[in-house]
């Protein structure tokens, strides 16, 4: 049996492990250690390869910018904890409210700057559930318009910087790239940063924000009695007071937040540090900084960060030994032999990772997917910035397709129990298009991606 022939059969066999359920960072490691055993007694393998493995944990455990995950991580759970999120919502939803459809723009623009606040989907989700459901359904909006806003609002912490999605991305191409600087030859390849996808990540995330909305005021339009206007028995100058105490001080720390990685001020962790005090602060000054907030979010953060890193060490384990029976080159001359060059390989891509959207989670697709695919895309011409940019849009889709779309499971957990669950499934559709449609032009125009990073470094 060829090395290559194991290293598909060791993929497929991960790949149904996860399918199945199994807890990810353990499938990764142990799949790969019974395969790599297996290997060695085949003769198609060298079992002493592992002896990489603790230099790779290393290089893990020594990366700044992984450090900013747990940071961003106790940011957004800092302002979900103190209901700092909860009062954005309602200010903002009061603040649209009067006009047709308002109050699902409200909700759009919400899941915006929570995204830039949190990064967290889940978080979000279940945020805009508990309050803005709601509130559109007694207003009188009609179920699958107002369930499908919601769980599309929440996807926008994986595009809308700062994204933990973003920087995991980012650790992952900056391998895939070096991988595919000694395929052809470049052992000195452009950096792909945290800070690179950060910036052009921003105008395919408002790009977003936008055609979310103009498809609600679209219906609006076409069926208005599905978008009703919102009754409110607030005074307009209560509404806009309300909006203005609580809008502005989360804006202002997005905006020292990006503002600091987009100047050069601060690297993406350091920026993250401000994220995570200002948010403290923020808490501190309305009377919610207490001892019970701050475990819960400690508490939280640690086992997301956990969570996070156990897997990353499991992908690590499944990268070497993968590479270790030449699937790398493997993958490397398949996507080069693909028709179309660089353009039919990464659609062929993108179709796969659109596919196991359905069944997989994100960080799975990140951890397994990209190590392998990757290096052979960019030595194929991809732009690597461009390539992050096309997945995260891709990964971002993963949370609306059913039957495993997150954003489904975290709002069918808060939403009444008269709210039914085929309505939540049906009222993603529109918004999954809508993300296939910025997935297109990104792919078509690229610009749309590298211009703002370009025009930054």
């Amino acid at each position: 049996m060829t090395p290559e022939i194991l290293a598909i059969i060791m993929f497929l066999t991960t790949l149904l492990f996860l399918l199945f359920g199994f807890p990810v960072a353990f499938t990764l490691a142990g799949s790969s250690l019974i395969f790599a055993f297996v290997g060695d007694l085949l003769g198609v393998f060298n079992f002493k390869m592992l002896l990489f493995f603790p230099q790779r944990i290393y290089g893990v455990m020594i990366n700044e910018a992984l450090v900013a995950v747990p940071l961003f991580i106790f940011m957004g759970v800092m302002l979900e904890k103190t209901k700092i999120a909860a009062k954005l919502l309602e200010s903002i939803g009061d603040l649209f409210g009067s006009v047709r459809g308002g109050l699902g723009i409200g909700v759009v623009l919400v899941g915006m700057l929570l995204a830039a606040s949190t990064g967290i989907v889940g978080a979000t989700v279940v945020t805009m559930g508990m309050l803005a459901l709601p509130s559109m359904l007694k207003a009188g909006y009609d179920e699958k318009i107002a369930t499908g806003t919601i769980c599309a609002s929440g996807t926008l912490g994986q595009i809308i910087p700062p994204s933990i999605v973003l920087i995991l991305l980012a650790e992952m191409l900056q391998g895939a790239n070096e991988e595919a600087g000694l395929l052809t030859g470049d052992l000195a390849p452009l950096p792909v940063t945290a800070i690179d996808l950060f910036a052009g990540a921003l105008i395919p995330g408002l790009m977003l924000v936008g055609f979310f909305v103009t498809y609600i005021l679209i219906v609006a339009r076409v069926r208005p009695e599905d978008l009703p206007i919102k009754k409110t028995d607030k005074s307009k100058s209560e509404i806009w007071r309300n909006a203005i105490f609580e809008v502005i001080p989360p804006i202002f720390l997005i905006l020292a937040v990006l503002g600091s990685i987009f100047l050069g001020i601060a690297t993406p962790t350091e920026s993250a540090s401000v994220g995570a005090a200002g948010a403290a602060l923020l808490a501190l000054l309305r009377r919610d900084l207490n001892i019970k907030n701050i475990s819960e979010a400690a508490i939280t953060t640690v086992k997301m960060s956990s969570f996070v890193f156990i897997i990353l060490i499991g992908a690590s384990m499944f990268s070497l030994v993968f590479r270790g029976f030449q699937g790398d080159e493997m993958i490397s001359n398949f996507l080069t032999n693909i028709p179309g060059g660089e353009y039919g390989a990464l659609i062929i891509v993108m179709i796969t990772i659109f596919i196991l959207g359905f069944f997989l989670d994100y960080i799975e697709i990140i951890f397994v997917i990209i190590p392998l695919v990757g290096p052979g895309l960019i030595a194929n011409g991809a732009d690597p910035l461009w390539l992050g940019i096309l997945i995260s849009l891709n990964l971002q889709t993963s949370f609306l397709t059913p039957p495993f779309g997150f954003s489904l499971f975290f709002l069918r957990g808060v939403a009444p129990e008269n709210v039914k669950t085929s309505n939540i499934y049906r009222g993603v559709i529109p918004f999954i298009f809508i993300q296939i449609i910025a997935i297109v032009l990104v792919f078509a125009f690229p610009q749309i991606a590298t211009w703002l990073p370009r025009l930054i470094n």
